[in-house]
């Protein structure tokens, strides 16, 4: 009995699947764009790079690019506006790391700019105020400068600046009846 009459399968385990003609560097590059994009959004940078990895020439890969941002499957500012909705949302991201972020994915710095303006100082304020809430509880017993320094580098490290930081955390403390005095913020 033939591997394909038993079980249904061929010798590389795979469910009745037989070999395809070879296709084109165009259609070879719809068809990587087609999975990438049916996973989630990508910014045209990156489908560039999967296709320069794959081996499309890059004449064909622009042309495939160019059509799929024609037709809206490609749309890096509607990518840059929900990635900064989604990660401040949920990761409680600052505008300096969502910038960073959108750079690394290859969004031009005019999107970046675009995207970041939804996002207002209120806004990315009362965010910082949540999340030193929550940890807050954690770190009471400490001494007040590790307190501090344990917010305080939280914050930094999702791209709070250092003034708004320190002034989220005073405030935090002083609600809780901490002695802040002595914590020094601009503004």
């Amino acid at each position: 009995m033939r591997e394909q009459e038993r079980g249904g399968r061929d010798r590389g385990g795979r469910e009745g699947r037989q070999e395809l003609p070879p296709q084109s560097p165009e259609e070879q590059a719809r068809a990587i764009c087609l999975r990438l994009l049916t996973g989630s959004p990508r910014t045209r940078r990156q489908l560039a790079d999967a296709l320069e990895k794959r081996g499309i020439p890059e004449e064909v890969s622009q042309q495939v690019l160019s059509r799929y941002e024609e037709v809206g499957l490609i749309d890096d500012a509607a990518f840059a506006g929900a990635w900064v909705e989604s990660r401040h949302r949920g990761r409680g991201l600052a505008r300096r790391a969502l910038a960073q972020e959108l750079r690394t994915k290859g969004v031009h710095a005019t999107l970046v700019s675009e995207a970041l303006e939804r996002l207002d100082s209120d806004q990315e304020e009362q965010t910082a105020r949540e999340l030193v809430e929550r940890k807050l509880r954690a770190t009471r017993g400490l001494e007040r400068d590790k307190r501090i320094r344990r917010l305080a580098g939280m914050l930094a490290r999702k791209g709070y600046p250092e003034g708004m930081a320190l002034r989220v955390v005073r405030r935090a403390l002083e609600a809780e009846g901490e002695d802040a005095d002595g914590l020094e913020y601009p503004g």
